[in-house]
C-alpha cells in the first residue's frame, strides 16, 4: 500500500531553480534511476527506464503534460505515468515536493494494492496479446507468491473468451502447471508465462462465449446424464449436450460421474479428431486440479464443441484399409465388458509386462496385438497397467521418431502419444469399461505409425 513520505525517506533532487531551467534531472536513489520533470509549472516524477525496453525517458520529449519516449514513441502521462500505449505497459511514478526552493522525491514508487495491479495488467495483456505486459505481471505475481491466481486468471478468460470451446493455449497453460513442482523456482515464471501467452493467441479475434443456463430440474440420477451426454454428442447436438454437462455439475453430481460422462463419449467412436478430444477432455479436468473445482461449470463445458464437431477416425480411409482397425477395435469392444468382469475376480496387482506389450504394439500385426491385450485383461491385468503400457509404446515411437521425417509426421506421433497419455490419467482419475475401450484405439494409433519409426 501507499506510504506517506517522511523527511527521512526522501532524497533530493536538486533546486527547484535549475530543474525548471533544464526541464529534467535524473536523479539515482536506492538502485533507482528516476527522472525528474518540470512541466507547465508543475513537478512530476518517473522511472526513468522506459517499461517497454529499457530506454532512458530522458531522451525523451514532454509536450502538454505527456511523456514520448523516442525509441518506439510510446506516450505517458506525466501526472501518473500511465501509458497510452499498452504495448508499453505503465512507468512507476514517484512522490515529489518541494522544501525551501530545493527538489525531494521517494524513491519508492506511488504503489496502491500490487497483487490487484497485476491482475490487472494480466487481464489487459491477455485482452491485448501483450507479451511484454503479460510476462511481467506473471513476474509480479509469482514474486507476491500467487501463480495459482495466474492460472485461474488466464484459464478464465480462455473459456470466457473463446466461442469454439477449448483450446490449444488451454492445453499448453495445464501442461505447464503440471510441471511447476518439478520445475527450478528461478524456471517457473517462464513456464507460466508459455502457458498464459498461448492462451492470448488462442483467443485473439475470436467471439466470447455465453454460457447456457443449467436445467431448472430435479433429476439427479448420475446414469441418466451420461445416457443424455451421450446421446446428444453421437447425433452432434451442440447446445443439448452442454447443457446436460453444465445441469449435472450444478446439481453438485459425483465428479467421477461427471468425468465417466466426458471420458465415455470421448470413447464412443475411435480417435476423435485424432486423439485431440480425449486429450483435450483429460486437460479439463488437470486444469480444474489448479485451479478448483468450483470452476468445473465454466471449464468443462468448453470442450463440448470438440466432442460433437470431432472427425471420427472409423471415417477415415487409414483406419479401415489395407486393415480394416474399425471392425477388429468394434470386435474387441463388443467383449471387453466379459473379460473385464473375468479379470476382476484374479487381478494381478504385481504385473510388469509394460515392455512386453510395447514390443507387440510397436511390431506386432493389429490382430494379434488386439487379442493378446484382451487375454491379459481377462488375466486379471489393471486396466490402468495396461493403458500405462501403451501410453510407455507411444513415447518409445515419439524417442525413435527420426529427424529426417517432416514436423507434420510430428505432429502424428505426439498425437497418439498425448492419446495415449489421456486414456492412462484418466483411467487413475475416474476408470470405467467405456473407457477402457480407449486403451485398445490407442494401442492401434500407435500401431498406424509404424513407417514413422523406419530405419529406428
Amino acid at each position: 500500500m501507499t506510504t506517506t513520505p517522511t523527511q527521512d525517506t526522501l532524497v533530493r533532487a536538486g533546486s527547484l531553480e535549475e530543474i525548471a531551467r533544464d526541464g529534467m534531472k535524473v536523479v539515482a536513489a536506492e538502485g533507482r534511476t528516476i527522472l525528474v520533470v518540470h512541466d507547465e509549472g508543475r513537478l512530476y516524477a518517473l522511472d526513468n527506464r522506459c517499461p517497454h525496453m529499457g530506454f532512458p525517458l530522458s531522451r525523451g520529449a514532454v509536450r502538454d503534460g505527456i511523456l514520448t519516449c523516442h525509441w518506439h514513441h510510446a506516450k505517458f502521462d506525466l501526472s501518473g505515468g500511465c501509458t497510452l500505449d499498452p504495448f508499453a505497459d505503465d512507468v512507476p511514478a514517484f512522490h515529489v515536493e518541494t522544501r525551501d526552493g530545493d527538489v525531494y522525491v521517494d524513491p519508492q514508487p506511488i504503489e496502491s494494492d500490487r497483487r490487484a495491479h497485476w491482475e490487472a495488467k494480466l487481464r489487459e495483456g491477455l485482452e491485448g496479446r501483450l507479451s511484454l505486459v503479460l510476462a511481467k505481471s506473471v513476474i509480479g505475481l509469482n514474486e507476491l507468491e500467487a501463480p495459482t491466481d495466474v492460472l485461474r486468471e488466464a484459464a478464465l478468460f480462455g473459456v470466457r473468451n473463446r466461442a469454439p470451446g477449448w483450446s490449444s493455449g488451454l492445453s499448453i497453460l495445464t501442461a505447464m502447471a503440471n510441471v511447476l513442482p518439478v520445475l527450478h523456482e528461478d524456471d517457473r515464471p517462464l513456464a507460466v508465462f508459455h502457458g498464459v501467452v498461448h492462451v492470448g493467441r488462442s483467443t485473439a479475434n475470436q467471439p466470447p462465449n455465453f454460457d447456457l443456463a443449467p436445467l431448472e430440474t430435479e433429476m439427479r440420477d448420475p446414469d441418466r446424464y451420461i445416457d443424455w451426454f451421450r446421446r446428444f454428442v453421437e447425433t452432434r447436438s451442440t447446445q443439448a449436450a452442454e447443457r446436460t454437462l453444465r445441469s449435472a455439475i450444478h446439481l453438485d453430481l459425483p465428479r467421477t460421474a461427471i468425468a465417466e460422462m466426458l471420458f465415455a463419449a470421448c470413447t464412443d467412436h475411435l480417435f476423435l479428431d485424432t486423439g485431440h478430444t480425449l486429450d483435450f477432455a483429460n486437460k479439463a479436468f488437470e486444469l480444474l486440479d489448479h485451479i478448483g473445482w468450483e470452476h468445473a461449470e465454466e471449464v468443462l463445458p468448453s470442450v463440448v464443441p470438440s466432442l460433437t464437431g470431432a472427425r471420427r477416425m472409423e471415417e477415415s480411409s487409414s483406419w479401415r484399409h489395407p486393415v480394416d482397425l474399425a471392425s477388429l477395435l468394434a470386435g474387441v469392444h463388443a467383449r471387453l465388458d466379459d473379460a473385464i468382469a473375468a479379470g476382476s475376480v484374479r487381478l494381478d496387482d504385481d504385473w510388469r509386462g509394460h515392455r512386453d506389450v510395447a514390443d507387440q504394439i510397436l511390431d506386432g500385426e493389429p490382430a494379434e496385438t488386439l487379442d493378446r491385450m484382451l487375454s491379459l485383461v481377462r488375466e486379471g491385468v489393471p486396466l490402468e497397467e495396461l493403458s500405462a503400457a501403451v501410453a510407455y509404446a507411444a513415447a518409445r515411437r515419439a524417442v525413435h521418431f527420426h529427424v529426417s521425417n517432416e514436423f507434420g509426421d510430428w505432429d502424428t506421433v505426439h498425437h497418439s502419444f498425448t492419446y495415449a497419455n489421456a486414456v492412462d490419467q484418466a483411467m487413475r482419475r475416474a476408470p470405467s469399461n467405456l473407457l477402457a475401450r480407449g486403451i485398445f484405439d490407442g494401442a492401434m494409433s500407435v500401431y498406424l505409425e509404424r513407417f514413422l519409426n523406419v530405419p529406428r
